[in-house]
């Protein structure tokens, strides 16, 4: 959230705008009925949310819910991991761009130093938050030197690595397309050094092409969503702190579920609204970008989670 927009005088939505931690569980539980199976809490930064350990534990457990997880910047992870495990969290996935501690201040524009995130890696790696994925958006003229160091280090400590194509989501990034290093560019990267072979996805829908080291130690994954769009096999729902539905990571607006959710609806109700919702999604904005598109009012990643 860059300063010179979210300074100390930007006014953010008053508390009561938000979901609770119950409205979201309802929310979340819908989901899952409705098919969903894997939860992941995001951002903005959802470690910033008070408490937010206590969410965790009420999803957990929820019936059909098969994977719940985490992604943070870390800047608070190495007080918040122990608790996030005892809560129920399976695993963690952290967003880093760069090791290099000037590297990482020029993406970041962040208060904090490249050290606290590591430590917070360290912290989730000592509580059993495993395994441990690393983010990395990749950006021509900015970090993409540290692609190769980052590897290294994640292949030694067996952390699993993604690799991101830079993305234009917003507005408020400056994007511009000649700098996104396409995904074949950094597996080549990768491979030239430490050969590299394809593996199959997790699962139906997953967004990383993935590739193992031949050797064994290890695997990496890239995020073409810019270079090679996967539009055609997203699965993806996203909520927003206030209750927004949105079904497109690029959306210009989305649904609101608070207002039916606090207005009175019934379980049975919000289930047929959020069906109606997904069933007729026709998102296809990476598959169809240009310069025009580029320049719709789409949602901030800040709000929208990644």
């Amino acid at each position: 959230m860059p300063r010179e927009i979210y300074g100390t005088g930007f006014r953010f939505m008053p508390r009561a705008e938000l979901l609770t931690f119950e409205e979201i569980a309802r929310l979340a539980g819908l989901f899952v009925a409705a098919g969903a199976e894997k939860i992941r809490l995001t951002g903005g930064e959802p470690l910033l949310r008070r408490d937010l350990e206590r969410l965790v534990a009420m999803l957990v457990g929820m019936p059909g819910l098969r994977d719940l997880t985490l992604t943070t910047n870390g800047s608070l992870l190495a007080r918040k991991a122990a608790a996030l495990k005892e809560a129920g969290l399976g695993r963690i996935t952290v967003s880093l761009d760069s090791l290099d501690p000037a590297v990482f201040a020029a993406l970041n524009d962040v208060d904090f130093l490249v050290s606290d995130v590591l430590y917070g890696i360290e912290a989730a790696e000592a509580a059993g938050l495993s395994p441990i994925k690393v983010n990395m958006v990749v950006r021509r003229g900015v970090n993409e030197s540290s692609v190769l160091p980052m590897a290294r280090f994640c292949r030694e400590r067996g952390y699993i690595l993604r690799f991101i194509e830079y993305m234009d989501v917003g507005h408020s990034n400056g994007w511009r397309l000649d700098e996104v290093v396409p995904a074949a560019d950094i597996v080549a990267i990768i491979d030239a050094e430490s050969p590299l072979v394809a593996v199959d996805r997790n699962y139906p829908g997953e967004v990383a092409e993935r590739w193992r080291y031949r050797d064994g130690s290890g695997e990496v994954g890239v995020i073409a969503s810019v270079s090679q769009p996967f539009c055609g096999g997203c699965t993806r729902a996203r909520l927003t702190a206030d209750g927004q539905v949105f079904t497109c990571l690029f959306a210009v607006a989305g649904a609101d579920l608070r207002e039916p959710l606090r207005s009175g609806e019934t379980d049975e109700q919000l289930s047929a609204r959020i069906a109606s919702i997904w069933s007729v999604r026709a998102d296809r904005y990476s598959e169809s970008r240009s310069a025009a598109t580029r320049q719709l009012p789409k949602v901030e990643m800040s709000r929208i989670g990644g």
